[in-house]
């Protein structure tokens, strides 16, 4: 093999487990997805390829690298503890966190450890795709096994240095730092309730890590097809349809490196949706002539309009770009919903106004469409999307609204609907106007959140109601609130407020209250029926959604007639979820082993799957 045909890694730790990434993951590329319910199957790439044979695509000769999320960990002190703490036993996580403290100038570090108001704690975090330097990310927080701390509410994370981690020939290598984290940490009890008391050990400071890396997307060129000119030819056929701009300066988005790596800069429309601009790049065909163009588009329009081939044809659709848009429009004004809906997805991703008003209403009657549909709408720089998005603000759906809001704000975190306000420095607090009932959502990943949808939502009066175990909100004269902070140094605390929502959590942060005393005084308020408007945790997608294609109407005279009709075909959403409402704590904590496999099937850029060599090989100390 000649020394340029594979592509040269580091002989680290690091570079090993990359390396043999590249090649799991090479393998997990397969698009199959089927439902459990059903013995319909849509194959994607094997319709891609019996549609592509007489072009050749980027797929057709190289796989993508860097897609996976990189597990980062640590050793780390957590304080401020009401003498729940622990001092740990002599153990290798305790000399490391020893030598972290004195590395840092920490004086008489055994003391500090000694402390009931001190944990020693293990810290874990994973850097997603594509992710920038400085880019906020989740830390997940927990005390080791024969840990003695009892709990960790209420404690603080001391700044932690996260490292790659792996045993490799039994020897634990590290690399080098990839993130920084501290924060307030949240227990897994505050959203699951204390009756398990691992719940009390486990928590998150979240959105409390930062990346100190910017991960590289790239392409992997097969061994048999590398070369300069192969090379060459694919990063020239990617800048003629994807490029950006730098201090005002035109560049595409693809540089070829060596004759079989060609990397790959992430174009700003697919920022939250890796996982379609992955596959979108690599069905951009690597040499083609006008008129086998021609020939090309018009196969792709009839497959486009056949349901069980549109997701496929419209990712390559939306590859060729320009030249496609008409027939993508076309077919975003179908009967057939599938057809519709993947036309107008492809649509907004070339941000054309056509594809606002199909996904509008995929997001609010689809639910399997619902999340790509958002993810889509946020891409879109047209006036139409904005408006189409504000409409979600108002419907019944808890999980429709917020994933509007979180679209709106991640389109632009200044608009003055969603833009909100950090409140008291612990969490960010948004009160948006919307006609549909009232419903409160608070974050459980990304960032401590409160979201308020309704201008006037109020807490009847309680006789007592409280909000952590030092704040009580009680009933007092003229419709008013009397909210107390007890402590055993100093005399209680007392402040006055309306009944409004708005006007009870500002005052309870001017009291001192964190996140969860906040978040508890909702859940409380809402169960003992003092609040009227809904409260949800994290109203986010599982994976795995299935489409249930509806059967045409027929005139029947009895239920019998109806019954004896087969069930209609159900489908997974051939696409992704969309980064922007994911994340690999999310996957593990709410999925079903049976979601997780149909994730990997569905090309899912994550983690690999728990039994794969790669896990086993990745796996650090601190497991």
């Amino acid at each position: 093999m000649r020394p340029h045909a594979t592509v040269h890694l580091r002989t680290t730790a690091d570079g090993w487990i990359l390396l043999v990434a590249c090649f799991v993951l090479a393998g997990c590329t397969s698009s199959v997805f089927v439902s459990p319910a059903s013995d319909v199957a849509v194959d994607v790439d094997a319709i891609e390829a019996e549609g592509s044979r007489e072009v050749r695509l980027v797929r057709d000769v190289a796989v993508p690298w860097g897609i996976n999320y990189v597990k980062l960990e640590s050793v780390a002190l957590v304080t401020g503890l009401d003498g729940t703490g622990s001092d740990p036993p002599p153990s290798p996580q305790r000399s490391a966190l020893v030598s972290e403290m004195q590395t840092r100038e920490v004086e008489k570090p055994g003391r500090i450890l000694a402390s009931p108001d001190t944990s020693l704690v293990l810290v874990r975090a994973y850097l997603p795709p594509g992710v920038q330097k400085g880019d906020p990310i989740d830390i997940e927080v927990r005390a080791p096994r024969r840990s003695e701390t009892t709990s960790l509410a209420g404690g603080w994370l001391m700044e932690a240095r996260l490292r790659e981690m792996a045993i490799l020939n039994n020897t634990l290598r590290t690399g080098r730092v990839g993130a920084l984290a501290s924060g307030p940490v949240v227990v897994d009890a505050v959203f699951e309730g204390d009756d398990d008391e691992m719940h009390l050990l486990r928590g998150r400071v979240l959105g409390g890590g930062v990346s100190l890396m910017s991960r590289t997307l790239g392409l992997v060129i097969r061994d048999e097809s590398s070369s300069i000119r192969t090379s060459s030819l694919i990063a020239t056929a990617i800048n003629t349809r994807f490029h950006t701009f730098e201090r005002g300066t035109k560049r595409g988005v693809a540089t070829p490196k060596r004759d079989n790596f060609v990397e790959l800069a992430v174009h700003p429309r697919y920022r939250h949706n890796l996982a379609r601009y992955v596959r979108v790049v690599r069905s951009i065909a690597v040499a083609e002539s006008p008129s086998d163009r021609v020939r090309r588009l018009e196969r792709l329009e009839r497959r486009l309009n056949q349901p069980d081939m549109a997701a496929a044809a419209a990712l390559e659709l939306e590859a060729i770009g320009a030249e496609a848009v008409p027939i993508l429009q076309r077919a975003a004004r179908s009967e057939d919903p599938e057809v519709r809906f993947y036309a107008a997805e492809a649509l907004a991703y070339m941000d054309d106004a056509q594809a606002a008003e199909p996904l509008g209403e995929a997001a609010r009657s689809e639910p399997a469409f619902r999340w790509h549909a958002i993810a889509a709408l946020s891409a879109m720089d047209d006036v139409g999307a904005h408006e189409a998005l504000v409409r979600l603000l108002d419907v019944d759906s808890a999980e429709t609204r917020y994933g509007a809001f979180r679209a709106l704000w991640m389109r632009n975190a200044s608009d003055p609907l969603v833009r909100g306000e950090k409140l008291g420095g612990q969490f960010s607090y948004h009160n948006v106007p919307s006609a549909g009932p009232p419903l409160v959502h608070v974050a459980r990943r990304r960032r401590p959140e409160i979201v308020v949808f309704g201008n006037d939502v109020r807490l009847r009066p309680p006789p007592f109601l409280f909000a952590g175990k030092n704040l009580m909100i009680k009933e007092a004269e003229s419709d008013r609130l009397k909210i107390i902070r007890f402590s055993a140094r100093k005399e209680d605390e007392v402040k006055y407020c309306s009944t409004r929502l708005d006007d009870v959590l500002r005052t309870i942060v001017e009291l001192g209250g964190r996140y969860e005393d906040a978040f508890r005084c909702l859940r409380d308020a809402k169960a003992r029926n003092y609040l009227d408007a809904r409260v949800v945790v994290d109203a986010l997608p599982r994976p795995g959604r299935t489409y249930r294609r509806h059967e045409a109407a027929h005139d029947t005279e009895s239920d019998e007639a109806v019954s004896s009709e087969p069930p209609a075909p159900q489908r997974h959403v051939a696409s992704p979820l969309p980064d922007m409402f994911r994340s690999p704590s999310h996957d593990r904590a709410d999925s079903s082993e049976d979601d997780r496999n149909d994730d990997a099937a569905a090309d899912h850029v994550g983690e690999a799957p728990e039994g794969s060599f790669l896990k086993k090989l990745g796996r650090g100390l601190l497991d």
